[in-house]
């Protein structure tokens, strides 16, 4: 069945080369004797062809879901085609994010859930190109095995490919990697490339941010996919199994629960930059949390004053914080804590730009304001996070 054009570069490249570089060629056959019963394979040595294929077959109609306006090219290129024009932009200028999901993933080869993962990748990606204005358009994946599971890469990419319809943005390409004796059996690893655009001029965070601004938060998700590496910990610390009731979502096991995936905030965002015309800047609350993520767009002289008193912070990281010991100061550096996305707006726009993303169905409430930089510190806090008496 020929498949969508979306599906441009999910061609010969990933469903037989599978990585096929360097050393690893002369695993494919043995070249001193062709033609011979015992010689050696690619396939005898761990890298099968025809799983490759099966894959590209089941990810088909995936891409495809992802199609839209600008989108171009042919079957079997060795890389993704994009219209500008088409999509729309008169004098646009490219924006370009990738990312991993870092050791959340970890948690999905453990508990064998690998739904959702992919929606991790995409988001971590996407959320980077909105705070700087531009409309996400195309996403390219890299997965990464020691032996390819099709199922289990199927999974992972239909992730990818929902995370790709909540951004707007089309699935055009990817590469799909077996390297036996590089990873261990059952694990893998992914990376997501993202280009989106704006037109020139539309770039954030604006030239004229102020003292007199405000800032709104947006709810998190949940942990999203920053901090994992002390998470797991905290799991180690408890003894408990991933198939175990989560203590802060008991309608989900732990794994299930710490898998919840990032949010991914371009539908929302994009409304609100377009409908009020009041929004400054946004800052992505990835790791280092609050305190680290917004002085990147703010101009030099200009702190933040956030009221940890506005914001209600998940069950999840209460859990975190009492059953690992970490104290409110780690929380914060560590962890979005809540508030996963940060927009800059002017103070008389504020209602505005709530009204538009609550329209667009996020949580948003006000964090706090701009105020003069004091000192070294650009990020002053007042108030606790809810579970702090």
């Amino acid at each position: 069945m020929p498949l969508d054009v979306t599906l441009i570069a999910y061609n010969e490249r990933r469903a037989g080369a599978l990585l096929a570089q360097g050393p690893d060629e002369t695993t494919m056959a043995n070249s001193n004797s062709p033609g011979k019963k015992d010689g050696l394979t690619y396939a005898g040595s761990g890298v099968d062809i025809d799983a490759g294929n099966a894959l590209v077959e089941a990810i088909g109609p995936l891409a495809a879901s992802t199609k839209r306006s600008g989108v171009m090219g042919a079957i079997g290129g060795f890389g993704g085609l994009f219209d500008l024009k088409d999509a729309g932009f008169k004098d646009p200028v490219l924006v370009a994010a990738n990312d991993g999901v870092g050791t959340k993933l970890k948690i999905a080869i453990e508990t064998g859930h690998h739904e959702t993962i992919g929606i991790d990748l995409v988001a971590m990606c996407v959320n980077d190109l909105i705070v700087q204005g531009a409309e996400p358009l195309f996403f390219l994946d890299y997965f990464a095995c020691g032996a390819l599971d099709s199922n289990m890469a199927e999974r992972v990419i239909s992730g990818i490919a929902k995370g790709c319809n909540q951004a707007g943005a089309a699935l055009i390409g990817g590469e799909t990697a077996e390297m036996p004796g590089l990873y261990a059996a059952g694990d893998y690893d992914l990376a997501g490339f993202a280009v989106g655009a704006a037109e020139r001029g539309h770039l954030l965070p604006r030239a004229d941010i102020e003292e007199s601004d405000v800032m709104i938060g947006l709810a998190a998700s949940g942990i999203h996919s920053n901090g994992f590496s002390l998470v797991r910990k905290v799991v180690e610390k408890t003894g408990m199994k991933w198939e175990a009731p989560a203590p802060f979502a008991p309608k989900s096991s732990l794994g299930e629960a710490l898998l919840e995936p990032t949010r991914i905030y371009v539908r929302a965002a994009l409304n609100a930059i377009r409908e009020t015309d009041g929004v400054k800047a946004l800052a992505h609350i990835t790791g280092g949390g609050l305190q680290e993520n917004l002085p990147r767009v703010l101009p030099e002289g200009l702190g933040a004053h956030v009221d940890l008193g506005t914001f209600k912070t998940p069950a999840v990281f209460e859990w975190i914080a009492k059953e690992g010991g970490v104290s409110p100061s780690e929380m914060l550096r560590t962890f979005n804590c809540g508030a996963g996305l940060v927009l800059v707006v002017s103070a008389d726009s504020a209602d505005d730009v709530i009204a538009s993303l609550t329209k667009s169905g996020e949580v948003a409430f006000p964090l706090g304001a701009l105020e003069p930089q004091k000192g070294q510190e650009r990020v002053r806090f007042s108030g606790n996070l809810d579970y702090v008496s």
